[in-house]
């Protein structure tokens, strides 16, 4: 089938800074007692954000979280502003490949101005105009729930049976399909393992691609 629209997952899709967040995390997890890997944290905290992303850890470390969290992140947080994250391969070229009138739109768990700056580093800043979604801003219910992807679909006057959404993580990918849009499951990105793809089967996405060659086979 052919779709009108084209919704992007940003984190995991268009830039590599899953194992990155969930290195730094792991790593200040592993400090305050409760050792776990990067995999380990992304199975755990991956695609959430917000008070939900804060509540899994909580969860996990069975105490509120300290202060000592929050000034870790906000110290990655700087660094990786101030260097930018490099795109997933394949990811620029996809997008500037696409018909120019295609309306398109970010939905992201991460904040618009993280999304903006890292946009800005791969080259893709005009690509995506004022459609450029969060989910810890335009709507109340971030990732799993499907908010994000209707709200996004309604901004761009596409119904969402009628776009197409590309996710790498479970958490959005449960999302996604909630929404009832077609949703290729993505694992081009470097924090993506073996059994990646049938993770996100297993969740009923419609289809999955390793790398964006397939998408551009998949939306043809």
């Amino acid at each position: 089938m052919t779709f009108d629209a084209l919704l992007f997952d940003f984190d995991g899709v268009l830039i590599e800074s899953e194992y990155l967040g969930n290195k730094q995390l792991a790593e200040w997890l592993t400090a305050e007692g409760h050792p776990i890997s990067p995999e380990e944290s992304m199975a755990n905290f991956m695609g959430y954000s917000g008070v939900d992303f804060l509540e899994r850890i909580e969860r996990f470390i069975e105490r509120p979280i300290p202060d000592s969290f929050h000034a870790a992140r906000a110290v990655e947080d700087d660094r990786v502003m101030a260097a930018g994250i490099d795109a997933v391969v394949g990811a620029v070229e996809f997008v500037r490949g696409l018909d120019a009138g295609l309306p398109k739109a970010v939905v992201s768990s991460s904040s618009t101005r993280w999304i903006r700056r890292h946009l800005d580093h791969i080259g893709l800043s005009d690509a995506f105009g004022d459609h450029v979604y969060s989910g810890r801003e335009h709507v109340t219910r971030g990732k799993p729930a499907p908010d994000l992807y209707l709200f996004a679909a309604d901004r761009i006057g596409v119904g969402i049976d009628r776009c197409a959404i590309i996710e790498d993580s479970p958490v959005g990918a449960t999302g996604a399909v909630a929404s009832g849009g077609y949703v290729i499951g993505l694992t081009a990105g470097t924090h993506c393992g073996a059994d990646h793809g049938d993770r996100l089967t297993a969740i009923g996405v419609d289809a999955v691609a390793d790398d964006f060659v397939e998408v551009a086979r998949l939306v043809a």
